[in-house]
């Protein structure tokens, strides 16, 4: 596990494929998270497959469905696979009522399915 970025209120890691964040994605981390995301993006080769756990992820703002769309809207661009996305309860409700959950592959959580 590597420790892309931690700036106190988050957390931005990797594990093999898989992309997690932790902590309070609001308006004042997004831009650091979006960014250190973006650039471990940009270094994974054509048709590697990635996931985005954003399972611990606390209090939400629509500037956490910005980061998700962006690193989305990446992965489809540098030809990576989006295998998955797993969201915590308040994102998932914040992407429900967003309308753009259908546009995610998301994976459903004990947590998600309990809330």
């Amino acid at each position: 596990m590597s420790v892309l970025l931690e700036n106190g209120a988050n957390r931005l890691e990797v594990d093999g494929e898989v992309l997690s964040v932790s902590g309070e994605v609001d308006f004042d981390g997004a831009a650091e998270i979006a960014a250190a995301g973006q650039r471990w993006l940009a270094s994974q080769s054509e048709g590697s497959r990635v996931v985005f756990d954003l399972g611990g992820v606390g209090r939400v703002s629509s500037a956490a469905v910005s980061v998700l769309l962006e690193w989305t809207r990446q992965s489809r661009a540098g030809g990576l696979t989006l295998e998955a996305v797993r969201l915590s309860p308040p994102l998932a409700r914040l992407t429900e009522v967003a309308g753009v959950d259908t546009l995610l592959p998301v994976e459903a959580s004990v947590d998600a399915t309990e809330a």
